[in-house]
């Protein structure tokens, strides 16, 4: 009853705000734009489509709002006055009372507001769909003063609605892979699941400045990332180092502030090759919303990253292959792309390798070297879908987040830099990377961080190898044990049926000597 509730809840603001018109208005054809009409009989659609759409999921509530703050970065897909109210979705969500924010911190922390800070802003900077951000400063004293802070909320009641859409979005997701063989190739479920978990970790705030402290430590010499004042965080509320810059969607601010955008657009690529790759563990919200500039003198150009309740993590082997993946591209080796399809299972191993390299050449050979603003990604996308149903591509959930973050990181360099060559950008990295993972570096890395390990085992390999030896004997003369045991029991039960045979065959002769004397008596 609650999902169905849920699922009424959802048609009806659909048709409040005229989502379904918003939708359908993307396509040209004429029996499309007749519907659109029937649809909307009855109906006063008077605001303009953006605004429609940001207050529709808005009112929908946090996944939806994501799902919109994922289309305001594609500018390329969206008309831009869609586009432009969509961007509100990155931080400007309407926020919960101020009152409700304090009695939140005070509750977590067992303390009066002003116990803890000297002042604390009761207009928030930033409202998202998950929580929303206050300026503070800390308590200080004559001798040192009080450090600036920003102070992270988790907004009331995320839990509930979160917990509604996400049995609802189960749901139809079992209903797409019964009912169809392209749901079960694209393994809607699982893909979910992945989603449930992302999302119930972003609603525990210690768990995103776990997240923050691990990834300073990662890249702290690419990106700033605020420092966490760990004796301020609880699950509902943390506390940060307050972070300056200038958002990365004001473009003309920063050009103003004379950032270069070549350099910016080249550097986030590096970036996000480098958490993907060298670390496995990456940023993975990266709208525009998060990402600031620094302009002060010692950090001018440098990115700034906020929010670290979505990170992602790829184990050694999705690494490896990836980048085997990525250096074919670069190379345009489609021949061990397919190759790596079928090896990791991705696609039936009967599949034939040379269809495969000739359809996966035609979705990527006419987007090579070319900027980003000539790239068309719907075609590219369509195109690449037909290639999946085709050959029974299997989708791999844990890398939903890896693809998120692609359309967000080509959406940021598409502002940036439309001119920007992702290909050249991203190779060189790559081999790098590569050379240092399977070149002597590589080996020379491994060996030192087994060191410790093989350090431990040296003095202990003559007696584990005797002990070896000795297990290995014992078991060989137990197994000849074992099979002259099933010998020998096999040998009694023939003599055992050849006596018992025998005694049979005797007493039939006495009986029959018997009977014979009587009878000529």
């Amino acid at each position: 009853m609650k999902r169905f509730t849920r699922l009424v809840f959802i048609i009806v603001t659909v048709l409040r705000f005229g989502l379904d018109e918003v939708a359908l208005s993307a396509f040209r054809q004429r029996w499309v734009r007749a519907l659109v009409r029937i649809v909307t009989i009855g109906r006063r659609l008077d605001a303009p489509r953006g605004v429609r759409l940001r207050e529709g999921l808005v009112r929908l509530g946090p996944i939806f709002v994501k799902f919109g703050q994922v289309l305001s970065t594609r500018r390329d897909l969206l008309p831009p006055e869609v586009a432009e109210e969509l961007a509100q979705l990155q931080d400007r969500v309407p926020p919960f009372p101020a009152a409700a924010a304090r009695a939140i911190v005070e509750r977590a922390f067992g303390r009066r507001i002003e116990d803890i800070f000297e002042s604390f802003e009761a207009e928030p900077v930033a409202s998202a769909s998950i929580a929303q951000v206050h300026f503070a400063t800390l308590s200080g004293t004559p001798a040192q003063p009080g450090r600036a802070v920003a102070v992270k909320v988790l907004r009331p009641g995320m839990l509930a609605v979160i917990e509604k859409d996400l049995a609802l979005l189960h749901q139809l997701a079992g209903w797409i892979e019964r009912l169809s063989a392209d749901g079960r190739r694209l393994r809607p479920r699982d893909v979910v699941a992945e989603f449930d978990t992302y999302l119930h970790d972003e609603l525990d705030l210690v768990r995103e400045a776990a997240n923050a402290t691990q990834l300073r430590r990662n890249v702290g010499d690419l990106i700033l990332v605020p420092e966490m004042v760990w004796e301020l965080c609880r699950q509902d509320v943390i506390v940060m180092e307050r972070m300056h810059g200038i958002p990365i969607s004001q473009t003309a601010r920063l050009r103003e502030a004379g950032i270069d955008f070549k350099k910016l657009a080249r550097d986030g690529v590096t970036v996000f090759f480098t958490q993907v790759f060298r670390d496995g563990f990456f940023h993975a919200d990266m709208h525009p919303g998060n990402i600031f500039i620094s302009v002060e003198p010692a950090t001018f150009g440098r990115y700034v990253a906020l929010d670290f309740g979505i990170i992602g993590t790829l184990t050694e082997r999705d690494q490896q292959y990836l980048a085997h993946n990525f250096i074919a591209f670069f190379r345009r080796d489609y021949k061990r792309v397919a190759e790596l399809h079928i090896e990791s299972g991705w696609v039936p191993a009967g599949t034939r390798v040379d269809e495969l390299e000739g359809a996966i050449r035609t979705a990527c050979e006419p987007h090579f070297a070319r900027p980003l603003k000539d790239i068309s990604l719907g075609q590219v996308l369509m195109r690449l879908f037909q290639i999946s149903r085709r050959f029974n591509v299997q989708i791999q959930p844990q890398l939903v987040l890896l693809q998120k973050t692609l359309l967000n990181i080509e959406g940021l360099g598409r502002m940036l830099d439309p001119e920007l060559d992702l290909w050249t950008t991203g190779k060189p990295f790559l081999e790098r990377w590569m050379s240092e993972q399977v070149g002597w570096r590589g080996l020379t890395e491994r060996l030192r961080d087994e060191a410790p390990r093989y350090a431990r085992m040296l003095p202990e390999l003559p007696r584990l190898v005797h002990d070896a030896l000795v297990r290995r004997a014992d078991d060989t003369g137990r197994h000849l044990l074992h099979q002259l045991l099933a010998e020998q029991r096999r040998t009694n039960r023939l003599l055992q049926g050849l006596l018992w045979a025998g005694l049979g065959f005797v007493g039939g002769l006495v009986v029959a000597t018997v009977a014979s004397h009587l009878w000529l008596r």
